[in-house]
């Protein structure tokens, strides 16, 4: 598991990038970062440098400053009206020097004439157009479309949703050619409890090239993971690591064990908690290698009425 930081790191690399890993917009909450309640700043320190945090009073991400040292730092913005995404700036400062050759606009607009269909056009800061994305849905609010264009052509994705004896799949094709497919299940085990399972396929030049299987609780959170190796001359997947997760009475991660073929890695998670009733952690210790991650958080001032 990823730790809040890298976790959004990655996650913008891929609202960025869904033309390699068949991703659509992606919207930033607290739940994203294991926060609650009233969070209004949450300021991460971590052995690369810090993170900041800032949300607005739905809970919305509008804000994060990547601090790699005293003078330089990476900025996104986020700003919303009428709960739409309209625009997400990403920014460089070098030597406390804003720089323009680095710095991107993403510019989002919606059109719900027929069905809803966004647009996001990319710019650089010395007004050059970079990309265009579109993405178009159904009448259930589903993608079914999304368009690239740059100045080396247009690619188009198209998703498909098939449901099948209780199974639910979704397959992503670029250009015709499948990039990756999702299908997800239940399974009811012996003691009653259900689970979610969600097998993932990912293609290289539409040949099967990778897979994992992930299961999740009544309460979404991710309690397995399976990852398989495909065999080329068996044509078949082969399992390879299986990672467990356990979570304490907070849902928080407490331990993670991942079992290979010969080896077994484990690393245990203990939190400390600011004085908020209902608060967040603040300091996440990791085992074995005791690193830790510690956050400075802020809220908002809820207002009491009166009964």
């Amino acid at each position: 598991m990823l730790d809040q930081c890298s976790r959004f790191l990655l996650l913008v690399l891929m609202s960025n990038a869904w033309h390699a890993h068949a991703q659509e917009i992606e919207l930033f909450t607290l739940q994203d970062f294991d926060l609650n309640n009233n969070v209004k700043t949450c300021l991460v320190s971590t052995s690369y440098g810090k993170e900041e945090f800032d949300f607005d009073t739905l809970g919305r991400l509008t804000k994060v400053i990547t601090r790699f040292n005293d003078t330089d730092y990476d900025l996104v913005s986020y700003v919303y009206k009428d709960g739409e995404l309209i625009e997400k700036r990403s920014e460089s400062y070098r030597d406390n020097t804003f720089d323009p050759s680095t710095s991107i606009a993403h510019v989002y607009e919606l059109d719900t004439l027929e069905h809803r269909k966004v647009t996001e056009k990319i710019v650089s800061y010395e007004n050059e157009f970079l990309e265009q994305y579109s993405y178009e849905y159904d009448a259930n609010g589903d993608l079914v479309k999304m368009t690239r264009i740059n100045d080396e052509g247009i690619d188009e994705t198209l998703v498909e949703y098939i449901k099948y004896k209780g199974e639910y799949t979704i397959t992503y094709l670029i250009n015709d050619v499948p990039l990756k497919s999702i299908r997800t299940s239940t399974l009811k085990k012996k003691n009653g409890t259900v689970q979610e399972v969600v097998l993932v396929k990912e293609f290289l030049r539409g040949e099967v090239n990778k897979a994992f299987e992930e299961v999740f609780d009544t309460s979404g959170k991710l309690v397995a993971k399976q990852e398989f190796e495909y065999k080329e001359a068996e044509k078949t997947f082969a399992p390879t690591t299986r990672t467990t997760y356990s979570y304490n009475e907070n849902d928080l991660l407490v331990e993670e064990v991942a079992k290979g073929i010969t080896t077994t890695r484990k690393k245990t998670y203990i939190y400390q908690y600011d004085n908020k009733e209902d608060g967040n952690w603040v300091k996440q210790i990791i085992a074995p290698e005791n690193s830790y991650v510690t956050r400075k958080i802020t809220y908002y001032e809820v207002e009491v009425k009166e009964k």
